[in-house]
């Protein structure tokens, strides 16, 4: 609970923060970065410079601030369950919110100068405190649950397979190199830890596609190139260039909130490009425990050559009762050699066959899942019934009004 003088402080001022939240992250990470270089260790480098993490950061701080205030604004809890689970996935430390506050603190100051009195650095202060403690606490347990170390949170895998599934798009068969395969929900993904070239260490997050014979972790990862302003992914091209059968590697716990849950509901999965990893081990994992499950999938990708795990998918299908699967491509859909014939263009579901009571998972990009989302409310389809990943920093951070 917010103290009561912070709280009438917080009402105040929450609208100038909120102005101005997007300015005072983007001075808040180069400044804590340039007293703490060992920090860009653990941020994505790639999302600082596109601008979505301090995006991401400016809308979580505003919409807890705004919790605290205000009885009805949205629960916050699915984004801090959201974001502790990232955080798990990097090694994030206790410690570190300190230096995060200090520097968060420094940038308001920065940016609103003479307007931040001592009240209201003090409120704003409380306001990331409680923020960071809970995140800490929710952190703490994801750690112990998941066995590990926050001291120590990578443990070493080897490779031991690797397929190339499209001309972009490749699959590692990853197994530890002691101990058994840690516990997973299906749907999660594990954070990659790459000491590339020139001596940086970059991680980045991958989601477990398949768990072949239940010893390994399978992670489908498409090689990022840059255009339009955005580099090229570092971590993503290194391990298409150097990961190898026998290769190393530093991996994460399990992470991620977005899971399959026990449930004989029809299940209606959509993706576009390299979302299709989750929906893969969704079906993998159905496949061998729920057989009879109805369940629809709809994927959008560039062509059928890009779409990555078609063959493994559709034998998993082939093998159940009720998979109908329906594709569309921007290239070549007339001659894709789709079960259903493919249709061409973006994916369209106003036409499509959504069972009574479905639930759905989605993963693409932001504009393609926040249009889908529109499409399958309007054909009657529960908001709550909705659950989407998205690869990187959450701008969606799970608010329905932002998909309307």
């Amino acid at each position: 609970m917010l103290s009561p003088q912070s709280t009438e402080t917080v009402k105040a001022t929450a609208g100038v923060v909120a102005e101005h939240a997007e300015e005072i992250t983007r001075r808040f990470y180069p400044h804590m970065f340039a007293a703490h270089p060992e920090l860009m260790r653990v941020f994505n480098k790639a999302n600082q410079a596109i601008g979505e993490q301090p995006k991401a950061l400016a809308a979580s701080v505003v919409a807890y601030a705004v919790n605290l205030i205000d009885p009805g604004a949205p629960d916050f809890r699915p984004i801090m369950q959201r974001i502790a689970h990232k955080h798990v996935s990097l090694g994030i430390k206790s410690y570190e919110y300190t230096i995060v506050g200090h520097h968060l603190m420094w940038a308001i100051g920065d940016v609103l100068g003479d307007a931040v009195t001592p009240e209201i650095a003090a409120a704003w202060d409380e306001v990331y405190w409680l923020f960071a403690c809970q995140l800490i606490a929710e952190e703490g347990k994801l750690y112990a649950l998941g066995g590990t170390d926050p001291e120590h949170p990578w443990r070493q895998y080897t490779v031991v397979d690797r397929t190339d599934e499209t001309a972009e798009s490749f699959s590692l068969v990853i197994k530890p190199v002691e101990g058994e395969l840690p516990a997973h929900h299906t749907g999660q993904y594990v954070a990659v830890g790459v000491d590339l070239p020139g001596g940086e260490r970059q991680p980045r997050q991958y989601t477990i596609s398949g768990v072949p014979g239940r010893e390994a972790f399978r992670l489908t990862i498409k090689r990022v190139h840059g255009a339009d302003g955005v580099p090229d992914g570092q971590v993503s091209n290194w391990l298409a260039d150097n990961a190898v059968v026998g290769t190393v590697l530093d991996i994460s716990q399990p992470a991620g909130d977005v899971v399959l849950e026990d449930s004989d509901a029809p299940l209606v999965l959509v993706s576009a490009g390299i979302g299709i990893t989750p929906m893969a081990a969704i079906l993998e994992d159905l496949s061998q425990r729920q057989p009879h499950r109805s369940i629809r999938v709809f994927h959008a990708d560039r062509s059928h050559a890009h779409q990555a795990l078609y063959t493994s998918m559709r034998g998993q299908a082939e093998a159940m009762h009720d998979v109908v699967g329906q594709f569309w491509y921007e290239e070549d859909a007339d001659s894709a050699p789709t079960i259903h014939p493919a249709r061409p263009g973006l994916m369209d579901l106003s036409d499509a066959e959504i069972p009574s009571g479905a639930k759905v998972f989605m993963c693409g990009p932001l504009p393609f899942m926040q249009a889908a989302r529109r499409t399958l409310i309007d054909k009657g389809v529960a908001p709550e019934d909705i659950g989407y990943e998205v690869f990187g920093p959450d701008l969606w951070a799970q608010n329905p009004d932002n998909a309307a």
